[in-house]
């Protein structure tokens, strides 16, 4: 059922980083009001939205009496006070995502049993308690390494993640409940944005493909389409919107993907809200992921999803060596070249590899596109005054 939009239409925003900053300059042109929660007062969504609240998502608290101002609650990041919201969704309030997905979400050992227990592919693992059990399993079974450690909770954007590629490596390991997976021989990675209704209505964005920071984990390059075979580009679509479905999710899922040297696609991680993965779809597709997302959580039809054109997008990370207030150097010589479109998140000051923006660059094909990008990637620097 759609949500009056123009009675009660305030619109609680958990957390105010860039992906908030983004849904809410979309959401301009449907007079929402947007009401924002963060533990960051110079949180990059406090110069856009209707009301900005300090505190921390976290807390209890906080988070209850900052979901008593507000007709429907979002995310744009899942690391919050479930019980908070567990008890605001008994009492009515609608939260897009469900308190029941996030807490599934927030442990990455669930997520793999989630995916087991649901058929759905994704690479071998085993769940570790500590340090001292890792030790013990890697003694018994050398047959585990290479693998990659993953802290259960609290890792986002390549933090709380690991490689093991010998027994030496345990020294790096985490102390900490984990999820141990056999190291994937990938080709490459990919990535889905599904949209769904309470309707039960979805839509999927074409696949992507993702090129990562060789040692931050970060999306450096992304290509829209991906370059992969129809019949694997299907396979992504159809476990995307298996899990979609499966979780009856309500607004937007982002599904990260290995594609194996035999064409098989297997889950690596999934992310309930706007993503970075989705970013190019502001000037490259017909509905954004943040207008879409909106839709989803409002009851509202999906918009369409179809390319207006091939497109490649680069993450703008602070400068390694540069850290304080921020300053875009060569910014100008970026903006003059034609399909390019600079996205700069407010953020006022830089630290090495945080997230300061993005640039999308729309072109005839990924080939152009690919090599626009990486003329802004040298070009476009965010370094310290």
């Amino acid at each position: 059922m759609a949500q009056n939009l123009y009675g009660k239409n305030r619109l609680g925003i958990i957390k105010g980083g860039q992906l908030g900053r983004m849904l809410i300059q979309d959401l301009l042109k449907y007079d929402i009001k947007t009401f924002v929660l963060d533990d960051d007062t110079d949180a990059p969504c406090k110069a856009c939205c209707n009301e900005f609240f300090a505190g921390d998502p976290g807390d209890f608290k906080t988070l209850y009496r900052f979901g008593k101002k507000v007709d429907l609650l979002t995310i744009e990041f899942e690391h919050v006070n479930t019980d908070a919201l567990e008890k605001l969704q008994k009492e009515g309030l609608a939260i897009f995502p469900s308190p029941e997905i996030l807490k599934m979400i927030q442990d990455k050992g669930l997520q793999k049993e989630f995916y087991k227990n649901h058929g759905i592919p994704t690479a071998d693992f085993m769940l570790i308690k500590n340090k001292k059990e890792l030790s013990g399993k890697l003694l018994k079974h050398a047959d585990l390494l290479p693998a990659v450690q993953k802290t259960r909770k609290a890792g986002y954007d390549g933090k709380g993640v690991v490689q093991l590629k010998t027994a030496s490596d345990l020294s790096r390991a985490f102390d900490a409940p984990s999820v141990l997976e056999k190291k994937i021989d990938f080709t490459k990675e990919i990535a889905v944005i599904v949209a769904r209704n309470a309707a039960g209505e979805m839509a999927t964005y074409p696949v992507v493909e993702l090129e990562f920071h060789p040692q931050k984990n970060l999306v450096e390059f992304l290509s829209a389409p991906a370059k992969i075979s129809k019949k694997t580009a299907t396979q992504g679509l159809k476990i995307a919107k298996k899990i979609a479905s499966t979780l009856k999710i309500v607004g937007l899922l982002a599904v990260e993907m290995f594609v194996l040297k035999n064409g098989k696609v297997l889950v690596n991680e999934i992310a309930p809200r706007p993503h970075n993965s989705g970013h190019h779809t502001i000037e490259a597709n017909l509905t954004s992921q943040f207008e879409q997302h909106f839709r989803a959580i409002y009851g509202l039809p999906l918009g369409s999803t179809k390319m207006r054109s091939p497109a490649a997008m680069i993450n703008l990370l602070g400068e390694e060596g540069h850290e304080g207030p921020v300053k875009y150097q060569g910014l100008e010589k970026v903006m003059v070249m034609e399909g390019v479109f600079v996205h700069l998140y407010g953020k006022a000051k830089t630290k090495p590899y945080r997230k300061m923006g993005h640039v999308t660059i729309l072109a005839k094909n990924i080939a152009q596109a690919k090599q626009k990008a990486i003329l802004v990637k040298q070009t476009l620097k965010v370094i310290s005054k």
